[in-house]
């Protein structure tokens, strides 16, 4: 039965009502909306904009039609419904994306937001306004309702980045492509990737594990349209093994006559024409401005002494004083000059900037600083060098190093504290990345990886957006990131698509039974009655069996050994059986072998269980 109340007793309640502790929705709401990176500007007003199935997305013009139409498909993949695209001015509830190039104030990729009955995102340029598309996907992810207010967001730093090398271990187009949305959604615009192109014109440097030029084009295209720039890099003329170990003639070779399938040989005109040629090659396939030659530790456990061609060359170049390291300098200088013919911009570590050379690194080279060597920071600044804070604190090593976010979040880390010194202004420094190295390569598989990785992104986005302690605590700030979720369209890869259990695995010339069962980090173990299955045989490399042919065969099983995890990959009616490690599928041999080898070059089994 309903009760009706007495005016005494409403008199009453309202009284209670008013004296009451405000929620703490309500209090956060007189603060800024909560999103990585944080907004540091934020202007309340009372009042909210509501989300629903009838919002439009209002655009005028080809470029904000362009980040209307990408918001249209995130919002799709958000469980949000898919709002149309249209012109014409807007109602309640409507989304208005407006790119205003007169807006000069808010730089390349700042944007202004205004939340009230409508909601309008507005920018100098196309980037701004994606920019401003992911703030609301994030204000999205916690609900339909966004309380009113306005905000502009600048960016503090230009370059806001993640290095990967797939460069020796071969790292899975899904995860990558993960990558690239997760960099988006939270504002990062650089994307380095260290990997090998398979290759036309030099087929004997095609060693797995490489990419095809069709899988990078669809890389490329992925990043443009969601703004991160995909930086290619082939390290030279250190690490140069992946492309030179079929080429001993353009090895470098010590005084004692062996060979260094590692180091290019710079004294060696057909060295130079080599590694340019594969410049133009990535350039079919790369749109960056950008090209990364690597340039770090030509000589790590070694030194010039042992090659006494470099100084014979360094000095037939430069004179008598000349050093060996001149000649190193000078194969940069040599690349940079190249690269620049070609529109892009050199890039180089900085380890190999030694102080030795009398010969000067080329104006304009942007230099990325991860080692505390003789040359500080603060030298390359007043040089007027470009520079990167690439720390090694911010690295993450597969079986390794795992940078401490939360130390570093405890201590404002910014982009100003490089390795060994700690410079007093941001002037000159381009921004920051973190970077991820295969050293062991069989130390964590790609999912392991991915737990530490996404905090760690989260932070550097913060960083070199904005202030690098919005929080009090680091709890308070991973709190952000639970709250804004992943990026729309980011794939769970760690769900394995059939149940644990025994099954009968068969294609064509052979079948086996054997006990499927999910691994913590997302794989699956395929244990016979003989063993677990496990790549095992031919050259290792960082740790790894990446020789094609290499046989997939019952070891001992061995939870901690992640060669024995597969991925079962859907494919016509059954599954793929790819390597966790090595990323390669297996095929059954004319022998009735099963063995690894590159999707491309033989066809993978398709496995029917049952």
């Amino acid at each position: 039965m309903r009760r009706r109340w007495r005016a005494a007793g409403v008199l009453a309640t309202l009284m209670l009502l008013l004296a009451a502790p405000v929620p703490a929705l309500a209090q956060e709401e007189q603060g800024a909306p909560v999103t990585v990176p944080a907004l540091t500007d934020w202007t309340p007003a009372s009042g909210s904009y509501q989300y629903g199935r009838s919002a439009r997305l209002v655009a005028e013009g080809a470029s904000a039609r362009r980040v209307a139409g990408t918001l249209a498909d995130d919002l799709r993949d958000a469980g949000k419904g898919t709002p149309p695209v249209v012109g014409g001015g807007a109602r309640p509830g409507d989304i208005v994306v407006d790119v205003q190039p007169a807006r000069t104030s808010l730089g390349a990729e700042g944007y202004e937001l205004r939340a009230d009955r409508r909601l309008s995102i507005t920018a100098a340029t196309e980037t701004g306004a994606f920019y401003g598309t992911r703030t609301l996907l994030q204000l999205l992810a916690q609900g339909d309702r966004v309380p009113a207010g306005r905000t502009v967001d600048i960016p503090r730093y230009q370059e806001r980045g993640v290095g990967v090398c797939a460069c020796y271990i071969h790292v899975s187009l899904p995860w990558l492509e993960n990558l690239v949305r997760e960099m988006a959604y939270h504002k990062l615009n650089q994307l380095l990737l260290e990997l090998k192109v398979k290759s036309d014109a030099h087929p004997e440097a095609n060693t797995w594990g490489y990419y095809t030029k069709g899988e990078i084009r669809g890389m490329v295209a992925l990043g443009k349209r969601y703004h991160v720039e995909i930086i290619p890099e082939i390290n030279s003329p250190g690490h140069m093994d992946p492309w030179i170990e079929n080429r001993p003639d353009l090895q470098l070779t010590d005084s004692d006559g062996n060979k260094q399938p590692s180091r290019l040989d710079i004294t060696r005109p057909e060295a130079f024409s080599y590694y340019t040629g594969l410049i133009d090659e990535y350039a079919q396939v790369f749109r960056s401005t950008s090209w990364h030659m690597g340039a770090d530790e030509y000589m790590l456990g070694s030194d010039f002494a042992k090659y006494p061609q470099i100084l014979k060359y360094a000095q037939d170049r430069y004179g008598p004083d000349a050093t060996p390291q001149d000649a190193f300098i000078d194969f940069v200088n040599r690349v940079h000059a190249y690269a620049a013919g070609k529109g892009k911009q050199l890039r180089i570590w900085n380890d190999g900037l030694t102080g030795a050379n009398t010969v000067p690194v080329a104006t304009g080279t942007t230099v990325e600083h991860w080692l505390n060597v003789a040359t500080k920071p603060s030298l390359l600044r007043a040089q007027g060098y470009p520079l990167m804070n690439a720390a090694y604190a911010l690295y993450l090593v597969r079986g390794g190093f795992h940078s401490d976010t939360k130390g570093l979040y405890d201590q404002s880390w910014d982009p100003r504290s490089f390795e060994g010194e700690k410079l007093a202004t941001s002037e000159g420094i381009t921004g920051a990345k973190i970077s991820l190295w295969p050293d062991n390569g069989r130390g964590e598989t790609e999912n392991e990886v991915a737990v530490p990785l996404w905090p760690a992104l989260r932070h550097i986005a913060q960083t070199t957006w904005g202030d690098p302690h919005p929080d009090a605590t680091y709890a308070e700030f991973t709190a952000r990131g639970t709250a804004v979720g992943h990026a729309p369209g980011w794939r769970d890869l760690t769900r394995v698509p059939v149940a644990d259990g025994t099954y009968t695995f068969r294609t064509g010339g052979r079948s086996f039974d054997a006990e499927v069962e999910r691994t913590a980090d997302g794989y699956a173990t395929v244990r016979t009655t003989d063993g677990c299955l496990e790549i095992r045989g031919g050259k290792l490399t960082l740790n790894v069996p990446l020789q094609p042919g290499a046989e997939a065969a019952p070891q001992t099983c061995d939870a901690r050994n992640t060669l024995q995890r597969w991925q079962l990959e859907p494919a016509a009616g059954g599954y793929r059986l790819v390597n966790a490690i090595t990323r390669m599928t297996v095929s059954v041999t004319d022998d009735g072998r099963i063995a690894q080898y590159p999707p491309d070059r033989r066809i993978p089994a398709v496995w029917h269980l049952t």
